[in-house]
């Protein structure tokens, strides 16, 4: 890009007063340029990975904070880091924005033939159903191995614990229920097991319709606020018991 190119792009967008994804397209594309920021052209995939899953927790937070305010903020945040990804590749050559658009469009439509098709499905549970046989047969899965080992390692572990037993499970190998992963958990527990515990507790809360990452997430909470309960009082925290502590979270 040369320095006039550069400076009749700037002022263009400059001269606007509201500004649309294609803009920020712009935006990030002048930044990353020779004329543009020190440190946005300098970043790479790696540098800023951490980033990408920082601004996705802020857009939880503010899910869970029922602020459309500060929602559209976030998802502005992580917007940009997908634009800002996907310039690096337009960069090399290998793809741009719109491919992503393009390829997330296709993806939609191929997997609600019951949208822009003629597959019958009329509840949750088959488009679930349709959903996962469609996006077996995608990937290549051919395999439940397969499906299980398509879980990202990323994952914080108990949400990737949850994944893999109910992927497991629709190769037909499940508890019974909750209380028995349970009784399991606490047999592995008392061998020592306490890491396998944790996977198999995982899974009873799936059992019991819940999701292990955020039941727990809540439990910190729930501890945080009875530690301060108990501090408060003017106790001798150090006579304070586990059990007391722990079982009342």
């Amino acid at each position: 890009m040369t320095d006039s190119e550069f400076e009749q792009r700037a002022a263009a967008i400059l001269a606007k007063n509201d500004y649309g994804v294609a803009d920020l397209a712009e935006i990030v594309t002048l930044l990353r340029s020779e004329r543009g920021c020190p440190w946005d052209k300098v970043q790479t995939h790696e540098s800023i990975r951490r980033d990408f899953l920082e601004e996705t927790y802020e857009v939880l937070e503010a899910i869970d904070c029922a602020s459309p305010e500060m929602l559209r903020e976030e998802l502005g945040d992580v917007l940009l880091q997908v634009v800002f990804h996907a310039d690096i590749e337009r960069e090399k050559g290998s793809f741009d924005l719109e491919a992503v658009a393009d390829e997330v469009c296709k993806k939609l439509i191929l997997r609600h033939p019951h949208v822009f098709g003629d597959v019958q499905a009329d509840t949750v549970d088959k488009v679930l159903s349709n959903w996962d046989a469609i996006k077996k047969d995608e990937k290549k899965q051919e395999t439940f191995t397969d499906t299980l080992k398509s879980v990202p390692k990323v994952f914080p572990s108990a949400m990737r614990a949850q994944k893999l037993g109910k992927r497991a499970s629709r190769a037909g190998i499940e508890f019974k229920s909750a209380e028995e992963a349970a009784e399991l958990a606490k047999a592995l527990i008392d061998r020592g097991e306490t890491a396998k515990a944790m996977f198999v507790l995982a899974n009873a809360v799936r059992l019991d319709g819940g999701d292990a990452e955020e039941e727990l997430a809540r439990v910190c909470d729930s501890f945080t606020e009875r530690f301060e309960q108990l501090e408060k009082t003017g106790r001798e925290l150090s006579a304070v018991t586990a059990a007391e502590l722990y079982d009342n979270i």
